[in-house]
């Protein structure tokens, strides 16, 4: 993104997606995908930061079968009937860090827990005063364990992969 510090970007939902990978018996791995994404970045406190502020809703996950997407959204999981979003809110980011690539960090809730997280940031040249869009890819770790997510502990292994392909769009104020 250019130097400066006054835009605010949205999440462009329609064209971004959060998908997640977790190996199943130490041999192959079972994944899916957040069709949903939603949110802002908008500037940070400091001159050139940024604030992500991101809202994954749990019903939009997708899955290989309709048996394993409810398995995720069941109590031992997901719990989507009493946890219905995934929030994530980032520390203030400097700019240039999305430019040449870094570490996002912030706090991700699930389950009704908030939790410590980081995410690497793949190097993002957005121009601010373009309508073009902008596209980061975030890929980070979690232990499900930290989420409470301690059923299935033997078949499935407690650190879960994320990838983010985040489309943002330019505010018009």
């Amino acid at each position: 993104m250019a130097a400066g510090h006054q835009a605010d970007y949205h999440i462009d939902s329609a064209a971004s997606q959060a998908s997640f990978q977790v190996r199943l018996l130490w041999l192959e791995h079972i994944g899916g995908n957040f069709t949903q994404v939603l949110g802002e970045v908008a500037p940070g406190p400091s001159p050139d930061s940024l604030v992500v502020d991101a809202v994954i809703p749990v019903q939009s996950v997708s899955m290989p079968s309709k048996r394993m997407r409810q398995w995720l959204l069941a109590p031992a999981f997901f719990d989507a009937d009493h946890h219905p979003t995934i929030h994530f809110v980032s520390d203030p980011v400097a700019q240039a860090e999305l430019d040449s690539g870094g570490i996002l960090t912030g706090n991700l809730t699930l389950r009704g827990v908030t939790a410590p997280v980081h995410f690497a940031v793949q190097p993002a040249h957005c121009e601010e005063q373009s309508s073009t869009p902008c596209h980061l890819t975030l890929h980070g770790r979690v232990q499900r364990s930290t989420f409470g997510m301690t059923g299935d502990h033997l078949p499935l292994s407690d650190s879960v992969e994320l990838n983010l392909s985040i489309t943002l769009q330019r505010e018009n104020r």
